[in-house]
């Protein structure tokens, strides 16, 4: 057949020039192949495999004619021809970038592979798990209001009860101090010998029907000054009426002569008790006319207060002119030289010994105890 004029046979295509291979951001790492030119599918001007595709002219410039295009797709190779004829495709380009040449189409949501029924299953599957955690925030929101009202009655409680308290408190002070509930009504007296337990009570009966809580126990000191017997006393509320005075009497350690009469004196030199006669186991104090608040009597009723109860039974008198002679007599006859006050408890273990040892040799013969050195006791016969 012969050619049409202008015609000419294409020389055999070449190989295609690859394209540089770019990464794209948000690719797969395994997507590494060459990224096509997105926009105008013609090859480059003038240019197919390598070579100048000829014209109707033969100038190198694209035919413009039908008959021209059909004549260059027909001299280009396999795979220009596939990328003239077919769009690009969005599996190999993954998506087409935005800026390309030729402005491309702007990107698409790809919907998720699936069928209807998987979409209903993941619809229904979200709104299960919506559900699910909204029963989870109303289960949390309950427990958080339990524990918060919890806490509320627990503090509630607790202020409630300690106001009970304080008013229980103030309701019993005022009761013990402003109710006559807890009124003296009876005044009980204990420890008295000497004293007369009436006339303690007749002194305190100015507290009668005082609320225990507001007793003058001032006014009760004033009262029982006025015994002398009374050397220390103690006073006891036994609710709910009563008013307990426990009284310490004074106790008498010497006797002495007052006119036709008597007196038991106690170790401060106070009357305890006025007799016509003298009392027996309490020795006779003689102290020359001296005043019983002087340093005579003061030695001799240091004295004796030093002196066991078994030793001090036996003395029968004691003379004194001063601090620094006291002398004892005893019921026995013998005769003790004391001296002064200082050292008397060594002073009555040194005489007990010489007692004991003047019974074991010679308890008939009268002697006399020296003791006013009691590094160095003496026994004279008399």
């Amino acid at each position: 057949m012969k050619r049409p004029d202008g015609f000419d046979e294409p020389e055999p295509a070449a190989t295609p020039p690859v394209a540089p291979t770019r990464r794209r951001r948000g690719r797969d790492s395994d997507a590494t192949g060459p990224l096509p030119v997105v926009g105008d599918s013609r090859p480059p001007r003038g240019v197919t495999d390598g070579s100048t595709v000829r014209g109707d002219e033969g100038t190198g410039s694209t035919p413009s004619t039908l008959r021209g295009r059909l004549e260059t797709v027909a001299g280009a190779s396999a795979a220009w021809r596939d990328r003239l004829t077919k769009p690009a495709s969005t599996d190999e380009t993954g998506s087409r970038a935005s800026g390309t040449l030729g402005g491309s189409e702007p990107p698409r949501i790809v919907a998720p592979d699936g069928t209807a029924a998987e979409a209903k299953a993941r619809a229904a599957a979200a709104r299960k798990q919506a559900r699910r955690a909204s029963s989870d925030r109303r289960r949390v929101e309950r427990v958080e209001v339990r524990r918060f009202t919890r806490r509320s009655r627990h503090r509630r409680a607790t202020l409630v009860s300690l106001g009970a308290v304080v008013l229980l408190l103030v309701a019993s002070v005022a009761v013990a101090v402003f109710s006559p509930l807890l009124s003296l009504q009876t005044i009980r007296v204990e420890g008295t010998e000497r004293v007369d337990a009436s006339a303690v009570r007749a002194a305190l009966d100015g507290q009668l029907g005082t609320p225990l809580a507001m007793i003058d126990f001032d006014e009760v000191t004033r009262e029982l000054a006025a015994f002398p017997l009374i050397a220390s006393y103690v006073t006891e509320t036994a609710p709910p009426h009563t008013l307990v005075v426990r009284i310490q009497e004074r106790q008498p350690v010497a006797t002495v002569a007052a006119g036709e009469g008597f007196e038991l004196v106690d170790p401060a030199g106070v009357v305890v008790q006025e007799l016509d006669a003298r009392q027996e186991g309490v020795p006779l104090v003689d102290v020359g006319g001296a005043a019983l608040d002087g340093p005579a009597y003061r030695s001799v009723a240091e004295v004796l207060l030093a002196l066991p109860v078994t030793l001090r039974s036996t003395v029968d008198t004691v003379t004194a002119s001063t601090a620094d002679d006291v002398t004892l007599q005893l019921t026995s006859g013998e005769r003790v030289v004391w001296g002064s006050a200082d050292e008397s408890a060594k002073k009555a273990q040194v005489l007990a010994g010489l007692i004991a040892d003047q019974a074991r040799r010679d308890p008939g013969a009268s002697v006399e105890y020296d003791v006013s050195a009691p590094d160095n006791g003496i026994i004279r016969t008399r």
